[in-house]
C-alpha cells in the first residue's frame, strides 16, 4: 500500500513556478533589449554614389545655361509692292552683297505706273521749255515797246523844246506850240506805262516758271518713286552676309511688307543663353562669360539681361570676344557659363543633387573609416554650377555623399559596400 508524500509534491510545484518565473523574466528582458536595438543600416554600393571632400579656399560662383549663337546684324528683306514671285535667283546658304539679286517679282501695274509717270514728266518738261520761250518772247516784246515809247518821248520832248524857242522868236503860232507840249506829255505818259509793263513782264517770269517747275519737281519725285518700286521687283540683299531664309516659292503672291528673305552677317555673332530664373538674380551687365560651341571655347561678356521671364528662364545676351572657333554659325547650340563673383577663403564642397542656396539640407557624412554614413544637417550658403558654400554642419576634410539619396529618406544611417 502506497503512502502519499506531501512534501515532495509541494517541492515539484514550487520548482515549476520558479522555472516559469525565470522564463517570463528572460522573455521580458529579451523583448526590451530587442526593442532598444537600432534597425540594421541599409547597404549602398559605393560605386553608385558620388562622394566629395569638404575643402577650404577660393571658390568661383558661376551659373550655366543652354543657348544658341545668333547674328548681331540681321536684315529682313520685305516686299515693297505687291507682286508674284517670278524667279528665285539665290537659295539659303549663298553669300550675298548689297546688290545681290535674291529673287525677281512680277507686277505689270508697277511697270505701267512707272511708264506713265515718266511720260507725264516728259510732258511737263516740254511745257516748261515752251513756257520759258514764250515768256522770253513776251519780255522782248515788252522791252521793244518800252524802247519805242522812250524814243517817242525823247523826240516829242525835243520837238516841244524847239517849238518853245521858235515861239519866242515868233516863228510859230501859239496853237502849234501848245500841240507840241500836249504831244510831249502824252509821250511821257506812254513811256512811263511801257516802262512799267516791261518791268512787270520781267518780274513775272520767275513766279510763272516756279509754278511749272514745282509741277516738274513733283513729277520727278513721282518718277523716282515709281522707278524705285519697279527696281524693287528685283529683290536685293541690301547688306553683305549669308542668305539664311527664303520663305517663298516661285508663283507665290506676296503683299507689300511681306518678309521675303533674311540676310545675316555670320562673322558677327553673339550668344543668347537661357539661365534658370532662380539663378539669374545676380547676373549683371559686364560680367565675364565663356561659351562652349562644342568645337572650342570662346570668351565673352554679358551685354544684356532680358527683364522678362519666359518658360522659367531669363535670356542673357553675351558678346563674343576673340576669334570664333571653326564651325561657329548662326543657330548653333552652345553651353554658356557666366562668372558671378570670386569668393576667397570659404568652406565649400561639390554641389549636392538636392537643396537650395541658403537652406538647410540633410547630407550623409562618412565616418572616418568610410564604412558607414550618417545623415547630418548642413547649412548651405552661396552656390555655383558645381560647388556650394558650407556655412555650418561640416568641417574641412569631411567626406559627404552628394548623390540623390531620397530613396533612403527613412534611414539616418547607411552602410557602404
Amino acid at each position: 500500500m502506497d503512502i502519499p508524500r506531501p512534501s515532495q509534491a509541494k517541492a515539484r510545484r514550487n520548482r515549476r513556478l520558479l522555472l516559469g518565473a525565470i522564463g517570463l523574466v528572460v522573455t521580458v528582458g529579451v523583448t526590451v533589449l530587442l526593442s532598444r536595438l537600432k534597425p540594421a543600416a541599409p547597404t549602398v554600393e559605393r560605386n553608385l554614389v558620388w562622394v566629395d571632400t569638404v575643402k577650404r579656399g577660393p571658390m568661383i560662383r558661376q551659373v550655366r545655361g543652354l543657348g544658341t549663337l545668333v547674328p548681331e546684324e540681321i536684315r529682313w528683306v520685305a516686299a515693297r509692292t505687291q507682286g508674284r514671285v517670278e524667279q528665285i535667283v539665290l537659295r539659303p546658304g549663298a553669300e550675298v552683297t548689297p546688290e545681290s539679286v535674291i529673287l525677281v517679282l512680277n507686277n505689270p501695274d508697277v511697270e505701267q505706273a512707272a511708264d506713265n509717270a515718266q511720260s507725264q514728266l516728259e510732258a511737263v518738261e516740254a511745257e516748261l521749255v515752251n513756257l520759258k520761250v514764250q515768256l522770253e518772247r513776251n519780255l522782248l516784246e515788252a522791252e521793244a515797246a518800252a524802247a519805242r515809247a522812250k524814243s517817242d518821248f525823247e523826240q516829242a520832248k525835243l520837238r516841244a523844246e524847239v517849238n518853245e524857242e521858235l515861239f519866242k522868236d515868233g516863228l510859230i503860232s501859239p496853237l502849234e506850240m501848245r500841240l507840241s507840249r500836249v504831244t510831249a506829255e502824252e509821250s511821257s505818259t506812254q513811256n512811263a506805262i511801257e516802262q512799267k509793263r516791261f518791268a512787270f513782264s520781267k518780274d513775272s517770269i520767275a513766279p510763272q516758271l516756279a509754278v511749272k517747275q514745282a509741277e516738274q519737281n513733283r513729277l520727278r519725285a513721282q518718277v523716282r518713286l515709281r522707278k524705285a518700286e519697279l527696281d524693287a521687283l528685283q529683290v536685293r540683299a541690301g547688306m553683305s552676309g549669308v542668305l539664311q531664309q527664303l520663305p517663298v516659292e516661285v508663283g507665290a503672291q506676296v503683299q507689300p511688307g511681306a518678309n521675303l528673305a533674311r540676310v545675316a552677317d555670320p562673322t558677327r555673332l553673339k550668344a543668347e543663353v537661357r539661365i534658370a530664373e532662380t539663378q539669374a538674380k545676380d547676373i549683371q551687365i559686364g560680367q565675364v562669360a565663356s561659351i562652349d560651341t562644342r568645337n572650342g571655347i570662346v570668351a565673352g561678356r554679358v551685354i544684356r539681361v532680358d527683364p522678362a521671364v519666359q518658360n522659367g528662364t531669363v535670356l542673357v545676351d553675351v558678346s563674343l570676344e576673340g576669334t570664333l572657333p571653326k564651325g561657329a554659325r548662326p543657330d548653333l547650340s552652345i553651353d554658356g557659363t557666366i562668372e558671378l563673383e570670386r569668393l576667397n577663403d570659404v568652406l565649400y564642397v561639390g554641389r549636392p543633387a538636392f537643396g537650395q542656396e541658403g537652406g538647410t539640407v540633410g547630407i550623409f557624412r562618412l565616418d572616418p573609416a568610410g564604412a558607414y554614413a550618417s545623415r547630418t544637417p548642413v547649412r548651405l550658403g552661396r552656390s555655383s554650377v558645381n560647388t556650394v558654400e558650407i556655412l555650418g554642419g561640416l568641417q574641412i576634410g569631411d567626406q559627404v555623399i552628394l548623390s540623390d539619396m531620397s530613396q533612403w529618406d527613412s534611414s539616418d544611417r547607411i552602410k557602404l559596400n
